[in-house]
């Protein structure tokens, strides 16, 4: 009954008020008042009430070819869902992402919505749960342990078409620098010290390539969430359904999405296994941790400009500082890295989740379905400022490549198997010691041919290999030398370190 602008519902606890201007009911307003934890309302994650709302109305259709739910009622229930999966009640979820329960006040706050929108399409008023029940009607042949982790799944595969998306206009954008730097020659590092040549181009397609591959593990993980428990009902034995009934549902629910989800092979273990959810986080961590990565990357290449490394120019989007005129900060990849902070520490929170379930269900799956999709939220958004506000504007500082490489002893590397460790490492310390360039010393000591020298003397031919070439180029010069030559056994047997890799 109506109590001014309220109205009475009734549940196993007793009598509650709610507001006659919501769809919502006497569940919800429970679970609003047990629950101020975050601040975040369910109806934040449109995606996850758009996944139950598929599922509702899957069952809606199943239960209506069963014969178990008039056609009024199923049309009725079409017309809510239809309310909802077009965002117009937004609003009617207020339950916190952080709820006990195993996710039975989101359930409930779903069933009572549509409930409320189904019977105003019936013409009739919200709470007149006499005409289309919560329970009895939206809720039938399902129980939120069925319900809620088939939402969820549905929910990651659709967030991985997104993330995938973002993920390729990324690994596309270094690609096309990789291919625009692919003559810029620089130095290769290891633990920050100086290594051997690379190009500008090479560093890059590397980050594209890493970028792919983890696109394709993520697909691997996403097909772990196709699987789903829908017609267990409570603990998987499919109690309150009929048995026809899973078959019917998972048909119409693979209709109405074209996720071709498939049912679990045993449904009681399904119930509390979140296992697929552990592997998919992993993965998202796997992500996060790659484009960390690489942001640091971009960060150090970047240093400077004039007292590091300034190899690349990030493009100057904000200015870096109140006090320090002039001051640049590398403001995007420093998101990237606080993004995959928070996403490395979402993925033990579903660990810990995960394996805190205890005999046939897992009550902590709020936490995981919250955790995965502001993982899943905060990589799209990163991934795509990181390809647009960053990635697309780099620059290569060819001066500072150059001289780099130059400044270095890394072209020694590659003599190695001309002059063995031990004169390399003397040619390396005298060019320390004196300044002077790799082939003046080379010349200077007389070890190598004219054709040698010009080989090792194009920086570009050592980023890649190229040690058949010098083998060819040392046979066909070997009485061309410069000063007295020395033969490769000799030079094998009396000057290689061999210990040196």
């Amino acid at each position: 009954m109506n109590r001014g602008n309220m109205r009475a519902e009734t549940d196993s606890l007793g009598t509650v008020l709610v507001p006659d201007d919501v769809y919502y009911g006497v569940q919800t307003v429970r679970a609003v008042e047990n629950f101020p934890i975050s601040g975040v309302s369910i109806g934040s994650y449109p995606g996850f009430m758009r996944s139950l709302a598929w599922i509702k109305l899957a069952a809606a259709r199943a239960n209506h070819r069963l014969g178990d739910l008039s056609h009024e009622k199923k049309a009725a229930i079409e017309l809510a869902c239809a309310d909802v999966l077009a965002g117009r009640v937004t609003a009617q979820f207020p339950v916190d992402v952080f709820q006990g329960g195993a996710g039975t006040s989101t359930n409930m706050n779903m069933n009572e919505v549509l409930a409320n929108l189904a019977l105003e399409h019936m013409g009739r008023s919200r709470g007149d749960y006499d005409a289309l029940h919560p329970n009895n009607d939206v809720n039938q042949s399902q129980s939120t342990n069925d319900v809620y982790p088939t939402a969820i799944r549905m929910t990651l595969l659709t967030y991985t078409d997104g993330l995938t998306s973002a993920l390729e206009e990324l690994a596309a954008a270094f690609a096309l620098k990789g291919n625009s730097f692919a003559n810029v020659l620089k130095l290769g590092r290891t633990q920050l010290q100086d290594a051997v040549p690379m190009t500008l181009g090479q560093e890059f397609s590397a980050f594209a390539a890493t970028i792919r591959e983890d696109i394709e593990r993520l697909g691997e993980a996403a097909a772990l969430l196709r699987e789903i428990n829908l017609g267990g009902t409570a603990i998987g034995t499919g109690v309150t359904a009929d048995p026809r009934y899973q078959g019917l549902v998972l048909e119409e629910l693979n209709k109405l999405t074209g996720l071709s989800l498939a049912p679990a092979a045993n449904l009681v273990e399904a119930g509390w296994d979140a296992g697929a959810f552990v592997s998919y986080s992993s993965q998202l961590k796997r992500v996060a941790v790659k484009l960390s990565k690489i942001a640091n990357d971009l960060r150090l290449l970047s240093s400077g400009p004039r007292g590091g490394l300034c190899e690349i120019r990030l493009p100057a989007v904000q200015p870096g500082s109140s006090i320090m005129p002039g001051k640049v900060n590398p403001v995007v990849p420093e998101v990237v890295n606080q993004v995959a902070f928070h996403v490395i520490g979402a993925d033990l929170t579903v660990t810990l989740a995960a394996e805190a379930g205890q005999l046939q269900l897992n009550a902590f799956e709020p936490v995981i379905v919250a955790s995965l999709l502001n993982s899943m939220t905060l990589l799209i958004n990163v991934v795509r400022v990181f390809t647009v506000r960053c990635v697309n504007g780099i620059e290569a500082d060819r001066f500072n490549c150059s001289r780099h490489l130059e400044a270095s002893t890394a072209l020694i590397t590659a003599l190695i198997p001309l002059i063995g460790y031990q004169k390399a490492t003397a040619i390396a310390k005298a060019k320390l010691a004196t300044g002077e360039s790799i082939m003046e010393l080379l010349k200077r000591e007389g070890i190598m041919s004219r054709e040698l020298l010009n080989m090792v003397g194009d920086p570009e031919a050592l980023t890649k290999p190229f040690r058949a070439r010098l083998n060819e180029a040392d046979a066909g010069s070997r009485h061309q030398t410069i000063g007295e030559p020395c033969s490769r056994q000799a030079r094998r047997s009396s000057d290689r370190d061999p210990t040196s890799t």
